[in-house]
């Protein structure tokens, strides 16, 4: 493995009934408060309500950013950059999933830089400081809670790309999974199927001597495995819920990658897609991953046979490493689809129009990915067995 240097500073504040922290924590940072939140669900559960009583509590002055949407949009990132311009916002609150929490960081770090703030995300400038922010986490899937990382998509013009800095750890995130109840069960699917992408993407890198993490994130993928199916008999089952809610985070705080970078090539190909479609990130997930897997199998058997293996149950008797990989990537399609998952484009009625189009998006900033470097014909093939 590589040398690392872990650092997380987010503090994590888990379980049933710890919405109450927010009067402790918030008062650190300021008494002026942007409240961000997305298309209105936590109005109807209830969860609003609660967040402006305990903000009351302490007297502090909350302005209200609603409608983040799934994808969160620089046009909606602008608007609470001006209101926190405006008003001499000092903190933030996030209330909802990944994409809120994402549009977020950038309003924290935008709020902090003169100019555009798409300048931030395609790394025209490093955001060095932002704005302190919190988030009370109402969906398990991103890992965006506790980590540096944010995406966000230019409507205009038709782009969506991820950005970081350690300057955009959330100051704290509340997750208390009877939040989590109200999530319906098409995204609580694409939750799970995105917790379990990042931790194929950590799996898939080019380093040796990683036995531990790869243990850690076969774990994670067993015991969302294992979960999901009851889960989503079950929506409210608190104990159910909790898993999920501490896979998604532990899937993507720095925690499984420590001593080596994972591939990342997928999410790029999907963020392509969903930049000109607007598809929901795990519904896209859903579709390529297996589709990339089989692309790369010959670049490392071995891997994909290990994974095949531990996580999902083949036999590797009498096969070769080849074909016990290749049957762990067909294990891995049906229990998505077991689920309820996409597993084609044309599930979300996208056809062959636009894949160049995607391509040459998605090659942007040239060839990306580092268990396998993948160039623009190798996007569109993987776009072609996606369809």
């Amino acid at each position: 493995m590589d040398n690392f240097t872990f650092w997380n500073p987010t503090q994590l504040i888990f379980g049933k009934g710890q919405l109450e922290q927010l009067k402790t924590e918030v008062p650190k940072y300021g008494s002026k408060v942007l409240l961000v939140y997305g298309g209105g669900s936590i109005k109807r559960n209830g969860l609003h309500d609660r967040i402006l009583g305990h903000l009351k509590e302490i007297d502090a002055k909350v302005f209200e950013l609603p409608g983040v949407e799934p994808n969160p949009r620089l046009s909606t990132v602008s608007k609470g950059v001006e209101i926190c311009k405006k008003e001499g916002i000092e903190f933030l609150l996030a209330a909802g999933g990944g994409s809120v929490i994402d549009c977020t960081k950038l309003i924290a770090a935008g709020a902090k830089y003169d100019g555009d703030p798409w300048d931030i995300v395609t790394k025209k400038v490093i955001a060095t400081e932002a704005l302190p922010f919190g988030t009370v986490l109402t969906l398990a899937a991103t890992g965006s809670e506790m980590n540096a990382g944010s995406v966000i998509t230019n409507w205009e013009t038709n782009e969506k790309y991820g950005w970081g800095s350690p300057a955009v750890f959330p100051a704290f995130s509340i997750l208390d999974p009877e939040n989590t109840f109200s999530v319906p069960k098409d995204q609580t699917i694409y939750g799970m199927v995105d917790m379990m992408s990042h931790v194929f993407e950590h799996y898939f890198h080019p380093e040796e001597n990683t036995g531990l993490q790869d243990r850690m994130c076969e774990s994670l993928l067993l015991t969302v495995m294992e979960t999901a199916p009851k889960l989503l008999e079950d929506l409210e089952n608190y104990e159910h819920r909790s898993t999920i809610l501490y896979c998604g985070t532990m899937a993507l705080n720095g925690m499984l990658s420590m001593g080596f970078r994972g591939d990342w090539a997928t999410h790029n190909i999907e963020h392509a897609v969903s930049a000109v479609y607007d598809i929901p990130h795990g519904g896209g997930l859903a579709i390529l991953f297996p589709n990339w897997m089989k692309h790369n199998l010959k670049v490392n058997p071995e891997r994909f046979a290990q994974l095949a293996v531990r996580v999902f149950g083949v036999d590797p008797a009498g096969k070769s490493a080849e074909e016990t990989g290749l049957e762990g990537i067909e294990k891995l399609r049906d229990f998505w689809n077991s689920i309820g998952a996409p597993s084609r484009l044309a599930d979300y009625k996208i056809d062959d129009s636009k894949i160049e189009v995607m391509a040459d998006k998605a090659m942007a900033n040239g060839e990306f990915g580092t268990f396998n470097k993948l160039q623009h014909e190798d996007v569109l093939e993987i776009y072609r067995m996606s369809l």
